[in-house]
């Protein structure tokens, strides 16, 4: 006899996404010489991170995968902790419950449903702008607003959405003419948004959106994503 890899049946398609977090769980933490299903119900922060950054460069088909800034914005989620250093985080474990059974502080999805959501919208309409580095992605709205308040009018970059599974959003800095700042987030798109009008050209039909953050122009930027057909209709 011999063990074969985890298999789940399902009877409803709103089951998928708990299979695909049960599956990924039991092929990433359990031991070859294991009890049969038998997997921890804890495992090292550091361990996830390896297994959640294999597991977007395989669905999205990239080369780029997530950045230390990205395991950071991840780690304060899943742990719902925003005072820990990255360093903190490092020497933490995350169970289970808190990967796929706790749902996030006021929303109604889990962790893993919420990053399953952006890696299928990723896949299927954002694969070249992640790896043309156009998009951040994994950052939260309030260092988003840190960033973007001491940046010139017109400023902007792309999140994935908090509030949403599966969005895509854009933060832009708007300026006064007193000086002030004011940083907005324009609702999120999701993948059937994409399909009808891609990234590229909706950040094109947006006037107010001058500068990539840092100092991006763009059209410097996107250029190679505008649709050209649709802009000559």
């Amino acid at each position: 006899q011999v063990l074969s890899l985890p298999i789940v049946v399902i009877v409803h398609g709103n089951q998928d996404n708990n299979a695909k977090a049960t599956v990924l769980w039991d092929n990433a933490f359990s031991e070859i010489d294991r009890v049969p299903f038998v997997v921890a119900e804890r495992v090292p922060w550091e361990k996830m991170c390896d297994t959640l950054n294999l597991k977007f460069m395989a669905e999205v088909q990239t080369t780029k995968g997530l950045l230390k800034e990205h395991y950071f914005f991840l780690a304060q989620k899943i742990f719902n902790d925003h005072s820990a250093s990255f360093e903190d985080f490092q020497s933490r474990s995350v169970s289970w419950a808190q990967f796929n059974k706790e749902i996030l502080p006021g929303r109604g999805f889990t962790f893993w449903q919420w990053f399953d959501g952006v890696l299928d919208l990723t896949k299927r309409c954002l694969k070249s702008y992640w790896s043309d580095r156009l998009i951040i992605g994994f950052i939260s709205k309030q260092y988003v607003c840190k960033l973007l308040s001491t940046e010139p009018d017109g400023t902007f970059l792309l999140r994935f959405s908090d509030s949403e599974i599966g969005g895509v959003t854009i933060a832009h800095v708007i300026r006064g003419k007193d000086g002030s700042s004011q940083v907005e987030n324009i609702q999120p798109f999701s993948a059937k948004d994409l399909s009808i009008r891609s990234l590229g050209d909706r950040i094109r039909d947006l006037g107010q959106l001058r500068n990539l953050y840092p100092n991006t122009p763009k059209d410097q930027a996107f250029g190679s994503h505008y649709n050209s057909e649709w802009g000559e209709q």
